[in-house]
């Protein structure tokens, strides 16, 4: 069955606005159904034109975009909250592709009726412009790390932001967290070799800042972890749900 908006299991975390009382009626209407998905599965695929929007409810995924030798680059990590397909709404086609990690399960929205949206809800439209420049917020970091961080400070920086997502939504205990991608991914987001990034993460491990094992992840020394990379320390930033 469904789970209806207003019992929305993310509404109740603190990282996510609350909507009002007509802004969870229309969202009840907007939402069209769910979709679950298991692991591997593709959500979106580049060049497509889904006539699908999608908000990850539970799991996580993947943003990547492919070569045509086969190589990848992974555009970002998709966590539940994550609003899906909004390039292909916008610009006629996806810009990369959306597959499942786990176990997912989707919201589902029509995208004939994101106009309406737009033109019946300004506030929320802005909260859809919100949501694609903190896109484009988290890319020029990504690619900050690719150019400029060296391979230990590039994994000691998406360790800390990947923390912080599941810190903002609740899901880390005493500094730990469920983290069941692989090391390619991680790789492949940073555009490193598989074994560069084993042995950066080794070093992570043998200073006893980091500890990512059996798809589990650890962050020991907080602070230090930002030190190498080079961050400051931010407010977490409350966002809109759609």
């Amino acid at each position: 069955m469904a789970t209806d908006c207003e019992h929305c299991p993310l509404r109740k975390k603190p990282i996510f606005k609350q909507l009002s009382a007509r802004e969870l009626r229309f969202m009840s209407d907007f939402k069209s159904g769910e979709l679950t998905v298991e692991p591997g599965t593709p959500i979106l695929m580049e060049g497509s034109n889904s006539p699908q929007l999608y908000t990850a409810l539970r799991g996580k995924g993947l943003r990547y975009k492919l070569l045509e030798n086969g190589d990848r680059q992974v555009v970002n990590f998709v966590f539940p909250g994550d609003f899906l397909g909004l390039q292909a709404a916008i610009m006629g086609e996806m810009g990369h592709s959306v597959e499942a990690t786990t176990a997912m399960t989707l919201c589902v929205f029509d995208r004939n009726a994101l106009w309406d949206f737009f033109r019946s809800h300004p506030e929320r439209a802005f909260d859809v412009t919100w949501i694609a420049a903190e896109e484009e917020h988290f890319l020029g970091e990504a690619l900050l790390s690719v150019g400029q961080r060296n391979a230990v400070e590039a994994i000691a920086w998406a360790l800390v932001k990947l923390h912080q997502r599941g810190e903002a939504l609740g899901i880390t205990r005493n500094g730990e967290m469920a983290l069941l991608y692989r090391q390619q991914d991680l790789a492949d987001a940073l555009g490193l070799s598989l074994v560069h990034t084993n042995k950066s993460l080794a070093k992570l491990r043998d200073r006893q800042l980091a500890t990512w094992r059996n798809g589990r992840l650890a962050l020991h020394d907080l602070d230090k972890l930002r030190e190498m990379a080079g961050m400051e320390k931010e407010e977490t930033r409350v966002r809109p749900l759609m």
